[in-house]
């Protein structure tokens, strides 16, 4: 970590050499492709009206009317004021997308194997390590960027920790805090969280220690100073934190208000998610294994076998002309474990895995304990519904847990675990001072145990049938019983095919551990070959999965959505309205990338539209789609051709109602929706609402309203009415941020038929607008801009005194 001209200088090799590594393996992006990652098509159709919006006027704005009927564009890349944390992870991420990650997974780790006082030679190793694992790639191609981006900061972080651990104070805290603050940034929060029980863990153990080792002292002062480092991140990213807490709060993330199922009968009150959501991506207990033999449970849900598959014969056999075969062998459905699908395992590399074993026998205890039991703490939670004791503790006493879904995601953990505690484990192996006797005692246990494991894996074959609980669903959809037997012969296929294959990576690297323990070959070239030996490993899988047929012309990325004959004809309205898709429902933004739509594409939706949609629109109520002025219904001719169908019954933008219904609680206001005349009557809680007390209201036969200026973050009615009323609007009730004025004049506007906007106004012409001005951003900006000073301001002062101590030393002298 001595900042000399030569660490200097290798250290800028090592990055060229990150940057040409990352660039390699997404080397069309040097042809100016981009990767189609199916889960950034969706998030550019959910933010397009806001990034055009931006594009065309500058104006950023904080709220988007195109997906699930309006919802504010927290999650949808909206930039804050005194944003400097996203500033400087721009900088770091320069790369075109996603050699970026690559490069952010590579530099992270290599970065904390440095605070653990890793040399470089075996740092880049495990950089390497960790940056192909098989579970960080595949998110890059599916898009799950948000989790690529958080996971690539996660190792700075715990280099942070450990510069603190090791009495680098001032280093620790600016490292912790720099990296926490571009942690939090990246945005995704089930990642940092999950992150946090390894730090527990090693807290727990270095507590353990300190107690031990008479060093109490030095525990809870490097505790205060990670509590102040993380503070300060928080308070950097201030505006998006509370932004988000704010929304997730609205969201389905929040607690509900409804105390009954839409068939009547009492809901579950909690203050997350589901638990049947949050387990549905349950790793298998034996399918963990898949660790270490990648296709042990078949891979993915679409395998690439080419003509060397069972079903290809089957096919051809069959009289199928041969492309229509080979079409067919390139996407099978090759997994069978218990989740409900998977695009590749989780495999970390079987060189790793024994590199891991190895260095539970060499390194200290200290390091072991903590690593192991995050590992295994991270396999454990990740089995979801089948540990159910564990899991249900967590959800029910663990605070915050009930708020993520997918607990499969959990053992990105225990990928960042194996690669540390292999390159520790190594570092061990190389040093002078521990016996040979010791060493070579180490390799052959390790060699005995990872050997048995595979073996055991091998003859374990024969106890599997080979069977998924999705066969039978491709049974009804006409695949053939006897295609579905080849099926079945080509995953055992690949179950012994990946089983063999990692049994010679296991005999070739222990033969070159071993030859160097003879004396028969240098470090330098056993780094080269485990090196070699890693990349063809990991990159071999990988390849499988992520390659250069995923990428495509950057304008097909840019632009991931076609407009169809239907899209186009209802361009050409040039009225104010929303559209909804049927086959698309809440969980696609094709339709968002076009119009104003009910759906959308969140993990995290709009807690009043799924509300909405389950207890009405599935129950076939069009009073709702009136109320959120549908007009345009998509639907399917009988040769399967989408057509918009018009809905001449929808209320419009906003409407006079007659009388007002009072309810009491949530649950009558959302019943009360069945058999509504929403056009002449409107639902209010009154106990939320006590001042609603007129309950009815003239409406004659000139009244109108109409909508004048609609923006994402504004809107403007005129209407006239010879009485005072009752406007019910069909924009969705946000309780923070919108302000609505009558003339210029602020006034009240309060929650109607359980998820819309109603205000009462007074007689005659008057206009009417809506603003949304969030007072979580102007908050939130002001602390983020005082702590981004105070963090620079510590920035300044570290290097200061890293040049001014070895002076003032020298002076001493």
């Amino acid at each position: 970590m001595k900042l000399s001209a030569k660490a200097i200088f290798t250290n800028l090799i090592v990055i060229a050499l990150f940057i040409i590594t990352a660039l390699a393996y997404f080397n069309p992006v040097l042809q100016g492709k981009a990767i189609f990652q199916s889960d950034i098509a969706q998030y550019k159709g959910m933010a397009k009206e806001r990034n055009d919006y931006k594009e065309t006027t500058g104006v950023e704005s904080y709220w988007t009317n195109s997906a699930f009927g309006g919802m504010p564009t927290y999650q949808l890349g909206a930039n804050y004021p005194h944003d400097y944390v996203k500033k400087l992870d721009r900088l770091i991420r320069f790369l075109p997308r996603p050699a970026d990650y690559l490069f952010l997974y590579f530099i992270g780790f290599y970065i904390l194997m440095l605070c653990m006082k890793v040399e470089y030679r075996l740092a880049v190793l495990g950089a390497l390590a960790f940056g192909f694992s098989t579970y960080l790639i595949i998110i890059l191609g599916v898009g799950h960027n948000a989790k690529a981006h958080a996971l690539g900061y996660l190792p700075m972080v715990l280099g942070g920790i450990t510069l603190v651990f090791r009495k680098k104070y001032l280093l620790g805290f600016i490292l912790t805090s720099i990296a926490m603050a571009l942690e939090i940034s990246a945005n995704h929060y089930q990642m940092t969280y999950y992150f946090m029980f390894l730090v527990l863990i090693l807290g727990l153990v270095y507590l353990i220690y300190a107690i031990k080792d008479k060093q109490l002292k030095h525990f809870f002062s490097s505790i205060g100073i990670l509590i102040l480092a993380v503070v300060l991140a928080i308070a950097t990213n201030a505006t998006s934190l509370m932004a988000t807490k704010e929304y997730a709060d609205w969201s389905t993330r929040g607690k509900s208000e409804l105390t009954i199922n839409p068939d009547g009968s009492a809901k579950e009150i909690n203050n997350g998610l589901d638990r049947g959501y949050i387990t549905h991506y349950s790793y298998g207990v034996t399918e963990s294994l898949d660790l270490l033999v990648p296709r042990m449970f078949g891979g993915s849900n679409h395998e690439d076998l080419g003509k060397d598959s069972k079903a290809y014969e089957f096919l051809i056999g069959q009289g199928l002309q041969p492309s229509r075969a080979l079409e067919f062998s390139k996407d099978l459905p090759l997994y069978w474990g218990d989740q409900p699908g998977t695009s590749a395992p989780a495999y970390i590399g079987v060189v790793i895995f024994f590199l891991f074993v190895l260095g539970l026998f060499l390194v200290k205890r200290k390091f072991v304990l903590w690593l192991l039991g995050g590992t295994m703490l991270s396999l454990f939670l990740s089995w979801g519904k089948n540990f159910p004791a564990l899991t249900n503790f967590m959800i029910d006493y663990f605070p915050l847990y009930n708020k993520f879904r997918a607990v499969s995601s959990i053992q990105v953990i225990l990928e960042l675990c194996a690669p540390i505690l292999a390159v520790l484990g190594l570092r061990e192996l190389f040093k002078s001072s521990v016996k040979k006797k010791v060493k070579m005692k180490a390799l052959k246990f390790t060699g005995i145990i990872v050997g048995s494991v595979l073996v055991f894996i091998f003859l374990m074959k024969g106890f599997f049938d080979f069977e998924s609980f999705r066969d039978a669903s491709m049974v009804q959809r006409g695949f053939p019983e006897d295609l579905m037997a080849m099926i079945e012969r080509d995953r055992e296929a690949v179950y012994v095919n990946d089983t063999i294959r990692s049994l010679i990576y296991i005999v070739l690297t222990a033969g070159v551990l071993f030859l160097f323990l003879r004396g028969k070959v240098k470090k330098n070239l056993v780094v080269i070959a485990l090196g070699a030996l890693l990349l063809f490993d990991l990159i071999g899988v990988n390849l499988r999965y992520v390659n250069k047929d995923d990428f495509v012309r950057s304008r097909a990325v840019e632009r991931p959505f076609q407009a169809s004959d239907f899209d186009t004809a209802i361009q050409q309205d040039k009225e104010v309205f929303r559209v909804f898709d049927p086959q698309e429902g809440l969980n696609g933004a094709r339709t968002s990338y076009f119009h104003n739509s009910l759906g959308g594409y969140h993990a995290a939706k709009p807690g009043k539209l799924e509300d909405l949609f389950e207890y009405h629109l599935y129950e076939n109520n069009v009073e709702v789609l009136n109320m959120l002025n549908v007009k345009y219904i998509i639907q399917q001719d009988e040769e399967g051709r989408s057509f918009p169908a018009v809905n001449d019954d929808r209320n419009g933008n906003a409407w006079f109602v007659e009388r007002i219904q009072p309810v009491s609680s949530a649950d009558e206001e959302i019943k009360a929706l069945k058999g509504l005349n929403s056009k002449t009557t409107a639902v209010v809680n009154t106990k939320a609402y006590p001042r609603i007390t007129k309950l009815s209201y003239e409406v004659d036969s000139l009244a109108a309203i109409n909508l004048v200026d609609l923006r994402p973050d504004a809107v403007k009615y005129n209407y006239s009415n010879s009485s005072a009323g009752f406007i019910v609007f069909s924009e969705m009730h946000y309780p923070k941020g919108w302000k609505s004025f009558v003339d210029g004049k602020e006034v009240a506007h309060i929650k109607v038929n359980y998820a819309f906007r109603g205000m009462k106004v007074p007689e005659g012409n008057h206009e009417i607008a809506f603003k949304f001005e969030p007072e979580v951003v102007k908050t939130g900006s002001q602390i983020a801009l005082g702590s981004n000073i105070l963090l620079g301001l510590v920035v300044l002062g570290g290097i200061v005194f890293s040049f001014w101590k070895p002076k003032r030393k020298g002076a001493k002298k």
